[in-house]
């Protein structure tokens, strides 16, 4: 384990917590400097404490270093500033106008499921559709909340279900594995060292090439087997923690018996 994969401490000071997040980025003092326009020197006198930085400096390197709100709030902190960003719960009442436009959106794709997760995959919002899918799963991997990343690969969820799970596990694994290289986050460490450690499935040969443009979700369902292609949409431009980390999820039918499925069930 190399020292940037290890986090510093909520006690650490903010000099420590750029040098984790520069060596994390592989950026070099020079590069890091030329880009949030100050010196090499004195970057390295703000890494080792020998100065201060201001609000701006913490700013800019914050920009060049691609560091997730939550964690800049924590380098702010760390450097005696008040958080830039706001961080309330979703259930907060200053909120409740996102929550109703998001209500709207997953109910809006019915009858194609569609829910909204937060930072670890968990479940905040879903429509009738997606809730359908777990129909029958193990309750305790169902949470609450359950997560997506669980209930797709633990052998008592989604994973049985799943015609193409070798394939499907890959891309959650490669999605799970790129958040923790952008966040550093404990929870997402363990959450992907859990994950791992579900029985992987037998065989993984890919998809020959062009047989599908997109991987799709191949899942076994009440209503036949059924082929989704997932589409993820965050919000732009957040200021926001809790906005910062919500996504949209959508599964789209793949092909013509998958929406006349979803379309027969709604009319049910």
């Amino acid at each position: 384990m190399s020292h940037t994969d290890v986090r510093p401490a909520r006690t650490a000071g903010p000099g420590e917590m750029l040098r984790f997040w520069r060596g994390r980025r592989r950026r070099s003092q020079l590069d890091l400097a030329l880009a949030a326009g100050v010196s090499a020197r004195h970057l390295s006198f703000v890494e080792t404490g020998r100065s201060g930085a201001s609000r701006e400096l913490l700013g800019a390197l914050a920009d060049a270093l691609e560091i997730p709100l939550r964690e800049r709030n924590a380098l702010l902190l760390a450097a005696g500033y008040a958080p830039a960003y706001t961080e309330r719960s979703l259930d907060d009442p200053d909120l409740a106008p996102v929550r109703e436009a998001l209500a709207r959106l997953v109910a809006a794709h019915d009858p194609y499921p569609a829910l909204v997760v937060d930072r670890w995959g968990d479940v905040r919002l879903a429509n009738a559709p997606a809730s359908a899918l777990l129909s029958g799963l193990d309750p305790a991997v169902l949470g609450p909340p359950p997560n997506v990343h669980r209930v797709c690969l633990h052998p008592a969820g989604l994973a049985p279900r799943i015609r193409n799970l070798a394939q499907w596990r890959g891309h959650l694994l490669h999605r799970l594995e790129r958040q923790v290289r952008m966040t550093a986050d404990r929870r997402l460490v363990a959450l992907l060292a859990e994950c791992r450690d579900y029985p992987a499935p037998e065989g993984t040969a890919l998809p020959s090439p062009g047989s599908d443009v997109l991987l799709p979700l191949v899942l076994d369902t009440d209503d036949g087997t059924l082929r989704f292609h997932s589409v993820v949409s965050t919000f732009g431009a957040p200021h926001d923690v809790t906005l910062a980390e919500l996504a949209l999820e959508t599964f789209l039918p793949a092909d013509d018996a998958t929406r006349a499925a979803l379309t027969a069930r709604a009319g049910r």
